[in-house]
């Protein structure tokens, strides 16, 4: 093995072979989705032989060519006494390299003051953006290459506070994938994609160098825990009077803890590449300060995004988010200190399901002239799904506003975690990678910033005043800042948030629906609100003066409550070919999922299909080691070893290598190859399920296990209080019952069966509008869906509506 060192004094790569030690044999260990080290130790002194020193570029190659080992001397070189010669004391130097990816470590994350979530990538994108991220503000020259088609990941977070090298593992091994940085390339590829057969057949397997050994006992029946997640989805019904302003929940509502998607005052000078794509060939999107903002006359002096027009074509001069936003829960797009130029033409703070093009626009704010052609004025009028909606408005020349774009969608994750494994060498997939359809609402809102801060914001489109809510929804959307087709004016600043599941609508004595905006004091919105906590404090929405209810105006709080996600399955073949003897067949685990996160019981369920998928495969609790000399080609964490003996072939799973140079001639290198299958590793060690043997304290464990995953019906998205009176109430589920089955309405949740006909059942309905007596001044009714199974299957949540007749006393 050949070593050389370029210790940046000029003098290039310098070959140190002649220099290494009989007992500090060169050596380059492996690890999957690890950095690699490559360690020597080198005799001082020699001459034409400097002293090697940190950030020296290491680089070791076999005889054959082959690049075993590309990186850099991460600290200073141990000096060690070696012993004394006729010229004097000796010394040696041990050198440890970590390979190319240290250049993006020191970097940074890059993904600044917040975890970066990414949606719906394949693991080569994911490394991409992450690559990127790191080498935002200092390029270390590293580019992403893979090998074979990298499969795709669900929603992936970057730590802020993580090394490039700990989230790009986490990233690879979201992918089911292998990740190695070498002659400045992070070359991702497929686990599994290259198989190195060994057989004693042809000899070139030796039996004595290999040992194997089951290390796990199978598991048949497997409950798996993840993070907290939405629950029902909860209406509750408040009467006003005109004076009670302050309206407490029953329960506490479900929130984002990392509610920062999009947040840049432009105050840095330059376009954050950890945080933006931008697409401007003619250099018509730039960075100023400028004077503006300010009240009474005053300006202040701040740093805008100015935009000086474009190309005139749809789509071509772009500010992009980096990462695509989920389209769930309540997402506020808030865009400030934005003016307007003449002529101006193109969209401000739009959702794209697609590439930036009006007819893929989701939601945005369309600026154009109010006539074609020339001669007239500048307007903004909303747009959702590419046609324009609700009210043209003029802005003012000179005028600077708040433009702000609230969506809503009562499901708060649309995108689901895939989980892969590989059993007998084959890899396997489960859990979905499209989208959760859902339907979302949305408010279309604009401030004058010169007007007093009290004063109610203009609302150019509310989808539940007109009976426009979006049935069908993209689950994630790019978001575009401006689409500048000839955009003229500036942006201050962007916030773009996503608070929780809450979301207010009044029905005015008049039977006229409204949003009321949820916000801070100030923005000219209508209403505060608390979230709760999840030990159990409830929620509380405090309305604004001037924005009080009126008597008999309905106010309904739509939220999501919470409650640890968890699943169950068994594999009832293992189950019953365990059941010898009159043994019990069942073989139980219970754990967490930890990569990728389970944020729901979806989640859950689809991780514990991997878990049973290799934990009652015999082969995936394999691990051991193999001593090998001079193999037919390099051998890397992530490939499989084929072995046949005795004619049975077994696929084992490279975890780590150490490659040792002999110090012969003709060139011998020494390979010791530890292999362990899905079901053979450390807990924390798994590739595509990352597992904890701990187990959420607060999770309700289900009593039996299922078969199957997704046994459930569909949740009642859509259901909605047609009428409530003082002593009725009428709903309409917004879906029709299945054959056989209906709706089963409960004073209590969680005890929904047949069997179950207590004192909490409050009716079965076999369809989908129905009406029933309501009996107290404050009651909670809780609606699920049934079919004709035996027993009949539920959905998964329950849709609950909470009554509160008359209103709670003022706080």
């Amino acid at each position: 093995m050949r070593i050389t060192i370029d210790n940046l004094n000029g003098l290039g790569a310098i070959d140190y072979t002649e220099a290494v030690v009989a007992g500090g044999a060169i050596r380059v260990q492996r690890a999957l989705n690890e950095p690699t080290r490559c360690t020597a130790e080198i005799m001082l002194g020699m001459e034409g032989l400097p002293t090697p020193v940190r950030r020296g570029r290491v680089t070791a190659m076999a005889a054959n060519g082959t690049l075993l080992f590309t990186g850099y001397l991460a600290t200073e070189p141990v000096r060690v006494y070696a012993g004394t010669a006729s010229s004097g004391p000796v010394y040696t130097a041990r050198i440890t390299a970590v390979s190319d990816e240290w250049l993006l470590d020191n970097l940074g994350s890059g993904s600044g003051l917040r975890d970066a979530e990414s949606l719906g990538l394949n693991g080569t994108a994911l490394m991409t953006q992450l690559m990127t991220r790191a080498q935002g503000t200092g390029s270390a020259g590293v580019a992403v290459t893979t090998n074979g088609t990298v499969r795709p990941t669900g929603a992936f977070s970057a730590r802020a506070g993580g090394s490039f090298s700990e989230n790009a593992s986490n990233a690879a091994s979201s992918a089911y994938a292998s990740y190695r940085a070498l002659n400045y390339q992070i070359l991702i590829q497929p686990v599994g994609d290259t198989t190195i057969a060994l057989s004693d057949a042809d000899g070139t397997l030796s039996v004595s160098e290999l040992e194997t050994q089951a290390v796990r006992e199978l598991a048949n029946d497997v409950t798996l825990t993840g993070a907290e997640e939405p629950a029902a989805y909860i209406q509750e019904n408040f009467f006003g009077d005109g004076t009670t302003a302050i309206f407490d929940l029953a329960e506490s509502a479900y929130h984002n803890t990392n509610s920062y998607l999009v947040v840049d005052n432009f105050s840095e000078g330059f376009f954050n590449p950890a945080q933006w794509i931008v697409t401007d060939p003619g250099s018509y999107l730039t960075l100023n300060s400028s004077g503006g903002g300010g009240f009474d006359g005053q300006s202040l002096l701040t740093s805008t995004l100015t935009l000086n027009g474009g190309n005139g074509l749809d789509g071509q001069t772009t500010l992009m988010a980096q990462d695509a936003i989920e389209m769930g829960g309540s997402v506020v797009v808030q865009m400030s200190q934005v003016s307007f130029g003449a002529a101006s033409d193109g969209m401000l703070g739009g959702m794209y399901a697609g590439t930036p093009l009006l007819a893929n626009c989701f939601a945005g704010f369309r600026v154009r002239q109010s006539v074609s052609g020339t001669g007239g004025v500048t307007v903004v009028v909303p747009v959702v799904n590419g046609v324009e909606v609700g009210t043209v408005f003029t802005p003012i020349a000179g005028h600077f506003y708040t433009l702000r774009l609230r969506l809503h969608c009562v499901e708060m994750q649309r995108i689901m975690q895939p989980y892969y494994c590989m059993v007998d060498g084959v890899v396997q997939g489960f859990g979905s990678t499209s989208g959760v359809p859902a339907p979302m609402d949305m408010v279309f809102e604009l401030v004058d910033e010169g007007v007093a801060s009290n004063t109610p914001v203009t609302v150019l489109y509310d989808s539940v005043a007109v009976g426009g809510t979006v049935g069908v929804t993209p689950a994630m959307c790019a978001f575009v800042l401006a689409n500048s087709i000839q955009l003229y004016g500036s942006i201050g600043a962007i916030n773009l948030t996503r608070n929780g599941s809450m979301w207010i609508v009044s029905t005015l004595p008049s039977g006229v629906l409204q949003t009321r905006l949820i916000g801070t004091a100030g923005q000219g919105v209508d209403c505060s609100v608390s979230y709760g906590t999840a030990a159990g404090a409830p929620g509380k929405v405090k309305f604004l003066a001037g924005r009080i209810p009126v008597a008999g105006e309905r106010v309904t709080v739509m939220y999501r409550n919470q409650r640890r996600s968890v699943a169950r399955l068994a594999d009832a073949a293992s189950v019953a070919s365990e059941a010898v003897n009159g043994a019990p067949g069942t073989c139980r685990w219970l754990g967490s999922v930890t990569l990728p996160v389970a944020r729901s019981s979806a989640d859950c369920e689809s991780a514990a299909q991997a878990v049973l998928a290799f934990a009652t495969s015999r082969t995936a609790a394999v691990a051991g080691k193999y001593a090998m000399v001079n193999p037919p080609q390099d051998v890397w964490p992530g490939d499989v070893l084929a072995i046949t003996s005795a004619g049975v072939t077994s696929s084992l799973l490279v975890r780590s290598v150490v490659v040792t140079d002999g110090g012969a001639v003709p060139e011998v290198l020494h390979y010791a190859v530890t292999f362990a299958n899905d079901w053979a590793t450390e807990w924390e060690a798994g590739i595509g399920t990352k597992l904890s043997q701990s187990i959420a304290t607060n999770a309700w464990l289900p009593q039996t296990a299922a078969t199957k995953p997704g046994q459930v019906l569909a949740n009642l998205q859509r259901l909605t209080v047609t009428s409530l009176t003082s002593s009725s109430m009428q709903l309409n589920t917004g879906i029709a019952p299945p054959a056989g089955g209906g709706f089963e309405v409960r004073l209590v949740d969680w005890q929904f069966g047949m069997g179950v006909d207590g004192a909490d059942l409050v009716l079965r309905s076999p369809v989908q509008n129905f009406s029933f007596p309501c009996a107290a001044q404050i009651e909670q009714y809780y609606v699920r869906m049934y079919d004709a199974s035996t027993p009949p299957l539920y959905s998964r949540f329950s849709s609950a509506v909470f009554v509160n007749m008359p209103v709670n006393e003022q706080a």
